[in-house]
């Protein structure tokens, strides 16, 4: 499952499109809005999203976790729009037989999200906002 929305994000049931009974690890990494950077006290971030290209990114990310590891379900989410503190704003989560696979295979899907996706994100404080750099998709 892959999802870019500016609904907020329901963990259980991301949860529960993981679950199968062959599975013995289920691994979630859920990336949540805090209220500090480099810039400052954060009041809200701002994500916007290239959606054609990012869904099809966030594809070929889905097809290497697959290939690479013995991933039964993975799921992958992404924010846009205006968020609150605390909110979640990226979700990704694996499925395997043995626990090792899941957290590999996880870390590695969200460290490519945030490397290879068409995804910006602008920090708002009372100081003003910013919009954060982020790797280059032109090489």
């Amino acid at each position: 499952m892959i999802l870019i929305t500016a609904d907020s994000i329901k963990v259980d049931l991301v949860l529960n499109r993981l679950r199968d009974k062959s599975i013995g690890a289920i691994c979630i990494f859920m990336g949540n809005v805090r209220d500090h950077s480099e810039f400052g006290n954060v009041s809200k971030l701002y994500y916007e999203a290239y959606t054609a290209m990012a869904k099809n990114k966030m594809a070929e990310i889905e097809k290497e976790v697959l290939a690479k590891w013995n991933i039964r379900k993975f799921v992958a989410i992404h924010r846009t729009g205006n968020l609150k503190v605390g909110e979640t704003s990226v979700i990704v989560g694996v499925s395997s037989e043995h626990r090792k696979e899941a957290f590999t295979a996880c870390k590695y899907a969200i460290d490519c999200i945030k490397s290879r996706v068409p995804i910006w994100k602008k920090e708002i404080s009372q100081r003003g906002h910013k919009w954060v750099e982020g790797v280059s998709l032109v090489k």
